[in-house]
């Protein structure tokens, strides 16, 4: 055989290795979508854009120009896109905040190892355009159905290209409850999906969404960045939300000790066409607590209620379920959602919340509940 003969066969093995391996490794990624969990698709999350926009020719230096945040998450851990649907956490009770630290939100604070590090990295990610009225879909692959989803959107003066995300930068603006798999609207290619509302008044131009997903599978706790551009139109989404479960949402749990025996304070006294609450003390760890309200129709019956709730010892409340809810000092009023605001004569429901508590005690709170 000549020597040209011969490197004419190298380069032919080369070529063929090369190929085989690019096969390998998108087939492999076919078969981890296949047995995927899920993601934000719409407005798409970051490893999920990437993967959507590179995954068929994620080798392509162009991306290093085109679109540089995806390219750098590529160049740390292909597997971060690959895995677009893994990204969550197990154990974490419902204590989102002590879990992740800030600058980390992004990664699930650097969960399974760092595995998906590279989100965090700021910069100017690809950004989907969105009215402030906007809808996410939430893709389950594995019919895990939800406990409860929570959309948060960055606050107005947030800017992702240059600033880590932290906690405070966050603002609860759209979320659901309980709601099984069955709800949720069947895809084509199999898996389910579901859209949730989100309303977040006030923004233009750059912010972050972040979707907390807590699966109805064991503890598992999945957290989604999305980059947004507020003030474009948002694209129609191709399924309609199923209806709402009319069942509170289990409470997540925040315990990371013994939980005490519950505590519960005196209702407020229901009038004929009103309404009473009662406040139940659920859970509690150092520097922290949950509690829960239930909510009771008078003598007849009311289409919505009103619940304002007064701490006296400087309680803080972080996250609230079941209940739009507005904060003015140590008080928070609380309005019923749609599908708990109809309650027959003597009929309840309930809506929670997780809250910061100073050392100094965390006394049972006052509250006075209003059918408007």
């Amino acid at each position: 055989m000549s020597a040209i003969a011969a490197t004419r066969g190298r380069l032919i093995i080369s070529s063929l290795v090369v190929a085989l391996t690019s096969i390998l490794l998108i087939t492999t990624a076919l078969a981890k979508v296949a047995d995927a969990h899920g993601n934000v698709v719409d407005p798409a999350s970051r490893n999920y854009g990437c993967w959507q926009r590179w995954g068929s020719d994620f080798q392509n230096p162009q991306m290093a120009t085109l679109d540089p945040m995806c390219w750098q998450a590529w160049q740390a851990n292909p597997n971060t896109m690959w895995n677009w649907n893994s990204l969550f956490r197990e154990g974490v009770a419902g204590n989102h905040q002590a879990a992740i630290p800030d600058g980390q939100l992004c990664s699930a604070g650097r969960t399974q190892n760092g595995f998906y590090a590279s989100l965090d990295t700021v910069g100017d990610w690809k950004a989907q355009n969105i009215s402030n009225n906007f809808r996410i879909k939430l893709f389950d692959g594995a019919l895990h159905g939800a406990d409860y989803i929570w959309v948060y959107a960055t606050k107005q003066g947030f800017n992702p290209v240059t600033q880590p995300l932290k906690w405070s930068d966050l603002e609860l603006v759209g979320q659901i409850g309980n709601t099984p798999a069955s709800q949720w609207t069947a895809e084509s290619g199999g898996g389910v999906s579901i859209l949730v509302n989100g309303n977040a008044p006030g923004r233009t131009g750059r912010h972050m969404l972040y979707t907390i997903w807590q699966a109805s599978h064991l503890d598992q706790s999945y957290y989604f960045c999305s980059d947004v551009n507020f003030g474009g139109t948002s694209s129609p989404s191709p399924s309609v939300s199923p209806s709402r479960s009319a069942s509170p949402s289990p409470s997540p749990s925040a315990s990371r000790s013994p939980s005490p025996s519950p505590s519960a304070s005196p209702s407020s006294s229901p009038l004929p066409g009103g309404c009473s609450a009662s406040y139940t003390l659920t859970n509690q760890w150092p520097g922290g607590f949950q509690g829960e309200v239930k909510v009771t129709a008078g003598s007849a019956a009311i289409t919505k209620w009103t619940v304002t709730v007064s701490f006296t010892n400087g309680q803080s409340i972080t996250q609230v379920w079941n209940a739009t809810a507005a904060t003015l000092g140590t008080s928070i009023t609380a309005k019923n959602v749609s599908y708990n605001g109809s309650l027959a004569a003597g009929a309840s429901t309930a809506f929670g919340f997780l809250g910061n508590a100073p050392s100094g005690g965390n006394a049972v709170p006052t509250m006075t509940c209003s059918p408007v």
